[in-house]
């Protein structure tokens, strides 16, 4: 079972990209973040988020990250990223 919090505790301080992913190993959601743990640990430490971010969080099964050098080279990524999960 997804554990946010052991999730967030490995998390590092860097740039990179994140891809919320469920059960199934969908792609839920592909962000970019120039502070991994803070952007990822935003998601499971609030609880004012609207319907749309409460349902996929509900969903989420595993969070897969790639770190990056910059958050320039995180935004090429999520991008390339997102381009690949909408050809899927």
């Amino acid at each position: 079972m997804f554990d946010p919090a052991t999730l967030i505790s490995v998390l590092p301080h860097q740039p990179g990209v994140y891809r919320m992913l469920n059960a199934k190993d969908e792609v839920l959601y592909v962000g970019k973040a120039g502070d991994l743990r803070k952007r990822v640990s935003s998601y499971f430490q609030k609880s004012d988020h609207g319907p749309r971010i409460q349902l996929m969080l509900a969903q989420v099964a595993a969070v897969e990250i790639t770190v990056t050098r910059s958050e320039a080279e995180a935004l090429i990524l999520e991008v390339s990223d997102l381009q690949e999960a909408d050809r899927i």
